[in-house]
C-alpha cells in the first residue's frame, strides 16, 4: 500500500471508531464505504464487498436515501 493509502485507512479507521462510540450509523455507513472503495482501488473487492455488506445490512428504511442508495450501488459493483 501506498503511504497515501495507508494514511486514507487510517482516517478511514478513525472514522469508523468514532461513528460506532456515537452510535451513528449513517456516518458509519459512509466511512464503511469510503474504505470499501478505498480496497476496490486496492483490487481487494472480495474483502471490501465483506466489509461494506454488514453495514449495509443493519439498515431497513430509508433506502431511497443518496447514502443507501451509492452503498446499494457500490454493493453490486463489488459482486461484478
Amino acid at each position: 500500500m501506498s503511504g497515501e493509502a495507508d494514511k486514507a485507512q487510517e482516517y478511514y479507521e478513525l472514522a469508523l471508531a468514532v461513528a460506532r462510540q456515537q452510535q451513528a450509523k449513517s456516518w458509519e455507513l459512509r466511512a464503511a464505504m469510503s474504505m470499501a472503495r478505498l480496497w476496490r482501488d486496492q483490487g481487494k473487492r472480495e474483502e471490501a464487498r465483506e466489509f461494506l455488506a454488514p453495514v449495509y445490512g443493519w439498515f431497513n428504511e430509508g433506502f431511497d436515501t443518496r447514502d443507501l442508495k451509492d452503498a446499494k450501488a457500490l454493493l453490486a459493483s463489488l459482486r461484478t
